[in-house]
């Protein structure tokens, strides 16, 4: 059946005053007229027709957040891709139908989840119906079918399938996929990675590829096989400490010392207890050290990020929470889709800890404490997963911390898109006030941009952070051990020589040779350096002026 928006004109679209616009082309007559702007995206071309979830999109005023990439059919005969449009022949030219455009989206864009519940939430149960009678044995009226019923939790007015070969919910050639169980009654192989409430995709792009084509857990244990338990143990703590103080300073905080170590210590912990609201909230109440100023637990109110305006307290949000009543049936979700991925076992550690960590973080369920929670969620999902080695926690907030912008361009790139579809209003405590329905927005999306920076991160923890320090302690040990053996020096002021070496380029400053060892003769500190020099050489040395502020702490 045809729907009456398609059934006797044709979407062109062109630029009108460097705006994107669409022209209605009726079949019998010779001229155009521009009935709408679409979305102000800038064409690869001066005239194409929106074909795909694009045309569906806009056939149905759907209120969604445009996919990163549209399609498009062109007058000419090349197919190309640009960052925000696939373009393609007229040959892919699909039937101007409801199940024309569904499944030329299906075929060769890919699923867009929250796109398809909003097309389904207008469409009515008939359209599918009607295309499923059509074509019975049809693989994209299949999973049409399958993702209306999954979407919509009902069942529509059909019998069960039964002819056709099975096909995958997901193409794993696109995506990185869940553990498959077969839904009998569409014949389709139901590879979601997550649940009805909480299910993020990450597409498999050449950067995903790339990663996944090497075994970095495997390089990680590598890494940490051959090196003395006693300097793995001492690299594990120092790097616990840094975890923590980075994700602290990446929330503008500067904790104490005993709030760091406190923190650390619970992060040390992550993968031994099973993800749960519970363990959430254990986990901020220690985030949170006074709890007179915070309303713990999860949200009973609104919540944003973002600034207030200076003379009235309007707030000017950046990225606007999950409305509280969705909350903790998000985060049951999330739960939920966490055990489904660590019980299947089909998806890559570090793709798993970017969708629930990245995931809990947009929707943001507490008041305070969110950041710091998300990080650690890495930390678990890694741990549990047996992908660091026993005892290690990867740095990964330290690397953040040095990436600081660009992980901001990641949670930037979820939240803007999402703000113009979020009606709200200003409380009178400064907070906002959710007016519409927006679960969907946190519980669809694609975390593929997401999982690429996390995968980055890691990748430079197993590459650079870990080795880096095990090979400063390794050092750090040989040059302790000759200084002790040419003088007659207590445990601490040894540490506080190599201290100040490591700090100076390996020389001794001024104040040094003045005060803290002016016991030395001239002779002596120049053999000394020469020592430093020997053991640490020149790339050592511009890594421990680099982080001399992180080798400070660990004299203390």
């Amino acid at each position: 059946m045809e729907l009456p928006i398609f059934k006797s004109i044709s979407w062109t679209v062109s630029e009108f005053h460097g705006k994107v616009v669409f022209m209605e082309t009726q079949p019998n007559n010779h001229f155009s007229r521009i009935v709408s702007v679409f979305h102000d995206r800038a064409l690869p071309e001066r005239e194409a027709f929106l074909v795909g979830y694009a045309a569906l999109i806009e056939a149905y005023s759907l209120p969604v957040p445009l996919p990163d990439r549209l399609a498009l059919i062109s007058h000419q005969h090349r197919r190309y891709d640009t960052e925000i449009w696939s373009v393609y022949t007229p040959r892919h030219q699909p039937e101007d139908t409801l199940a024309g455009h569904l499944a030329f989206a299906l075929r060769y864009e890919g699923v867009e989840l929250a796109v398809l519940h909003a097309l389904f939430m207008q469409t009515g149960d008939s359209e599918i119906e009607g295309w499923v009678r059509r074509e019975p044995v049809g693989r994209y009226a299949r999973r049409a079918w399958f993702f209306y019923e999954w979407l919509m939790d009902r069942k529509l007015k059909l019998n069960d399938a039964t002819t056709g070969n099975s096909v995958d919910a997901l193409d794993p050639k696109q995506y990185c996929v869940g553990p498959a169980m077969s839904s009998k009654r569409h014949r389709v192989r139901n590879n979601l990675p997550g649940v009805r409430d909480f299910c993020p995709l990450v597409r498999r792009t050449a950067k995903i590829e790339a990663f996944l084509s090497h075994d970095w857990q495997a390089r990680a244990h590598e890494k940490t096989g051959q090196v003395h338990k006693d300097v793995l143990a001492r690299a594990a703590a120092f790097l616990l400490l840094k975890d923590s103080q980075a994700s602290f300073a990446i929330e503008g905080e500067s904790p104490c010392k005993n709030r760091a170590e406190r923190w650390g210590q619970a992060i040390g912990q992550a993968g031994m207890y099973p993800l749960t609201i519970e363990e959430l909230l254990r986990l901020q109440s220690i985030v949170i050290a006074d709890t007179r100023f915070v309303k713990m637990g999860l949200r009973k109110e609104g919540g944003f990020i973002g600034m207030r305006d200076r003379t009235d307290g309007t707030p000017m949000p950046d990225h606007i929470s999950a409305r509280w009543q969705d909350v903790e049936r998000l985060i049951e979700a999330m739960i939920a889709t966490d055990t489904r991925l660590r019980e299947g076992g089909t998806i890559n550690p570090v793709i798993a800890a970017a969708m629930i960590a990245f995931g809990f973080v947009f929707i943001h369920p507490f008041v305070d404490g969110n950041g710091r929670i998300h990080r650690f969620l890495i930390h678990h999902v890694l741990a549990e997963r047996g992908f660091a080695p026993k005892g290690i926690v990867f740095p990964v907030s330290a690397v953040i911390l040095e990436r600081i912008d660009e992980y901001r361009q990641v949670l930037e790139a979820y939240s803007r898109p999402r703000l113009k579809h979020i009606r709200w209003q200003s409380v009178p405590d400064g907070n906002v006030d959710v007016l519409n329905e927006t679960i969907d927005l946190y519980r669809y999306f694609d975390a593929t941009r997401p999982a690429e920076f996390l995968y980055e991160c890691v990748t430079r923890t197993i590459e650079h952070n870990l080795p880096e320090e095990i090979l400063f302690l390794e050092r750090y040990d040989r040059m302790k051990a000759a200084v002790t053996e040419r003088f007659d020096m207590p445990d601490h002021t040894v540490d506080l020589l190599v201290g100040f070496l490591g700090q100076n380029n390996g020389i001794f400053s001024k104040r040094a040779r003045e005060k803290e060892f002016k016991a030395f003769t001239d002779a002596e500190r120049s053999e000394l350096e020469t020592l430093y020099a020997t053991i640490f050489g020149d790339e050592a040395r511009k890594a421990d002026r680099s982080n001399k502020d992180t080798r400070k702490n660990r004299q203390n």
